[in-house]
């Protein structure tokens, strides 16, 4: 055999399939790919790398971001690759940065992407050309954003699409489900969609089922009427045959707390007729748009970010609101547009749906954000230290499989996901006794502890001394999904 690359000797595998761990075993890369592994395999390597003592899986795969814009502006990719992720899933929550093309105003969300001038990809392949030339540090697979094709093609967007604005709506579809998107997402809690129907939704989804495309959302509903909101989501899969992935799951509002066997539930009994799944991030907070609907005096409510006022960032709303001698809800209105982190979610009913065999690892990081909420920094690694290793919530095996080989079968990342031979060489060395989180609510954009190396498509890109400045990152375009529920 000719020499190979990359030999890294004496690792504890954990190959991404949920198997036990395979010790002592070296694997070579050749070419982007993985070669060979095997006990003690002779070849000769260009670099040699002894990872005795360490835990081998295939690199992180972040079923949920919205990095749609950072792997063009920011390709280094820091906050990612330094927790181990070598690709990311862009596009979610309705919102992507192609298709667009402004006709005025920046449509909330998509503020959280980036400023208006960002917004320069018409065409879906114009934004492909645009990664590929920036060649971030990271594989990106990439949803089309209903709300991004709305904005395209209606005046306003609190009302129901019409027939021909539907139309025009499944063309682009169509046209980047050609180029490779990997399917449609929406985010119909938002005022952006609210007002679009389910047969508007149905209607547009349409050339999913020949592409081979996913569905995926954020609810109409995460609170009160979620279960409602997962019948519809199911329903769109249904009507085309198409997996559905429902974004960060959760039961919202202290008033929906305790409510996860009952989502749980619903998704187990839609799995059992249609593939279907989640992601969820491992925290009691999540983080979004300054939204009137959820400011509730008994949650608390940290400011990312303000327009009108900039130096509200970082004070809860409970203070400002204080200070401004006014309700909560009329600061929250004088802070718009602005961004937010909700500490409304249950510990237990987080932990309930992240140990759940049919969840995804999915940060829903703002790189955007000036003040991000610690999960854009620390998901990864929080899943592995703290719920695996320490509280045991699942053992590491599943939670590899759960980063790893699921997202990579349901999107249809070809090639990625397992160590295998002939797959690609996304690969992350880290030691399982020490890697954790260092991200927090207070510091958040800290990197992680217990990272060892990380390599993408072959390419060493980050070690535990920083990011190599190697950046071999690609668009990955759709290929056959696979899932494992029926």
């Amino acid at each position: 055999m000719p020499p190979c690359d990359t030999l890294l000797r004496h690792a504890t595998i954990l190959d991404g399939s949920g198997s036990s761990a395979a010790e002592g075993l070296d694997v070579a890369i050749r070419d982007g790919r993985i070669c060979a592994i095997g006990p003690s395999l002779d070849l000769e390597a260009a670099a040699t790398v002894d990872a005795q003592g360490l835990t081998l899986s295939p690199g992180f795969i972040d079923a949920h971001t919205h990095d749609d814009l950072a792997v063009i502006h920011k390709p280094q990719m820091l906050p990612k690759l330094s927790q181990g992720v070598t690709t990311v899933v862009a596009g979610n929550c309705g919102i992507s940065a192609a298709p667009v093309r402004l006709r005025g105003r920046l449509p909330d969300p998509m503020n959280l992407l980036g400023e208006p001038g960002d917004f320069h990809y018409a065409r879906f392949a114009d934004y492909v050309a645009a990664l590929e030339e920036a060649r971030p540090s990271v594989n990106v697979g990439v949803l089309v954003g209903h709300t991004a094709l709305r904005s395209n093609h209606m005046d306003r967007l609190d009302r129901a699409a019409t027939a021909a604005e539907i139309e025009a709506m499944r063309a682009q579809l169509q046209e980047a489900l050609d180029g490779g998107a990997l399917g449609l997402s929406t985010g119909l809690a938002y005022a952006t969609a609210r007002e679009a129907t389910t047969e508007e939704v149905v209607a547009v989804a349409e050339p999913l089922a020949r592409a081979g495309g996913i569905y995926a959302t954020h609810l109409r509903s995460e609170t009160e009427t979620v279960l409602d909101a997962m019948c519809e989501a199911f329903q769109i899969g249904r009507a085309h045959s198409v997996p559905v992935v429902i974004s960060h799951l959760k039961c919202a509002g202290i008033d929906n707390w305790g409510r996860g066997g009952e989502v749980l539930a619903s998704l187990e009994s839609a799995r059992a007729g249609q593939p279907a799944g989640c992601d969820c991030y491992p925290y009691a907070a999540g983080s979004s748009t300054l939204d009137l609907k959820q400011v509730d005096e008994r949650v608390k409510i940290t400011i990312t970010w303000s327009t009108p006022h900039p130096e509200a960032g970082g004070q809860t709303l409970a203070a400002i609101a204080e200070r401004w001698n006014v309700t909560q809800l009329e600061a929250a209105r004088r802070l718009q547009p602005a961004g937010a982190i909700y500490h409304s979610i249950s510990e237990d009913d987080m932990r309930r749906i992240l140990r759940h065999p049919a969840t995804m690892i999915g940060s829903d990081g703002l790189p955007n954000d000036p003040r991000p909420h610690p999960r854009l920094w620390g998901t990864f690694p929080r899943v592995l230290g703290r719920f695996s290793r320490e509280e045991k919530l699942f053992p590491l095996t599943e939670a590899i499989r759960k980063m790893t080989s699921m997202p990579a079968q349901r999107f249809g990342l070809t090639g990625r996901g397992l160590v295998r031979e002939g797959y690609w060489a996304d690969l992350v060395l880290f030691d399982a006794a020490r890697i954790a989180d260092t991200a927090t609510f207070t510091d958040p954009a800290r990197p992680a502890e217990g990272i060892a190396a990380v390599w993408v498509n072959g390419v060493l890109s980050y070690t535990s001394h920083g990011a190599t400045g190697s950046r071999a990152g690609r668009f990955l375009p759709r290929g056959k999904t696979a899932w494992a529920n029926r």
